[in-house]
């Protein structure tokens, strides 16, 4: 695939709502163990609104502009804080109906940059950065010109930060607190982010 147009990115983004809806109760479990346990439910409401921005919008930067909005008229809290980054970065790096796989590259690379500016957590803090950072970087590092490969590529790279938060000492935000209790579970926000990037991947197989 030599172009991204916004309807398979729209496609990308419903898959990623199926999935995360799909895994909700897992996603929520997970938090359960160092937060409140309410990520799978912010998660998934903060995914609906943007499936409802996204389905009549025909540009890429108002798309991702309002999807950005809506999450945070329709949702709280850091998820609609990070999510409504990566939007506003995608926005930020896109325009027209169709991307390259060198825009490709820069919209994710700005995604991420947009999330940089909501948090100070990185790799290795046990959070969702553990599976978005390596994700971008595989997206952008990626020596394919195949839009699907490179997609596939920062899914497997987002799985793979995801897992490596099972050891994990957390050492950001309120899971900090429970020191070496956090240790052995993976990280719902990196659970729940490595799975939208894998729906990313397989909405473009299809």
């Amino acid at each position: 695939m030599d172009t991204l147009t916004i309807d398979d990115f729209k496609r990308m983004l419903t898959a990623a709502y199926d999935a995360v809806k799909e895994r909700e109760h897992e996603f929520s479990q997970l938090d359960s163990i160092t937060g409140d346990g309410d990520h799978g439910t912010a998660i998934v409401q903060a995914l609906a609104s943007v499936v409802e921005v996204a389905v009549p919008a025909s540009e890429y930067q108002q798309m991702f502009n309002d999807i950005s909005f809506n999450i945070m008229l329709k949702t709280s809290g850091s998820t609609s804080t990070l999510l409504g980054g990566f939007f506003l970065g995608l926005a930020d790096h896109t325009e027209g109906q169709s991307l390259t796989p060198s825009q490709v590259k820069q919209a994710f690379q700005g995604a991420l940059d947009g999330v940089k500016k909501q948090t100070k957590a990185t790799v290795g803090d046990k959070t969702m950065m553990d599976a978005l950072q390596p994700a971008v970087e595989a997206i952008v590092n990626s020596a394919s010109e195949d839009i699907v490969q490179i997609m596939q590529e920062g899914a497997e790279a987002a799985q793979q930060g995801a897992e490596a938060t099972i050891p994990m000492k957390a050492n950001f935000g309120r899971a900090r607190n429970y020191g070496e209790k956090s240790i052995g579970y993976m990280d719902s926000g990196a659970a729940s982010w490595s799975c939208m990037f894998g729906a990313f991947a397989r909405a473009l197989h299809s």
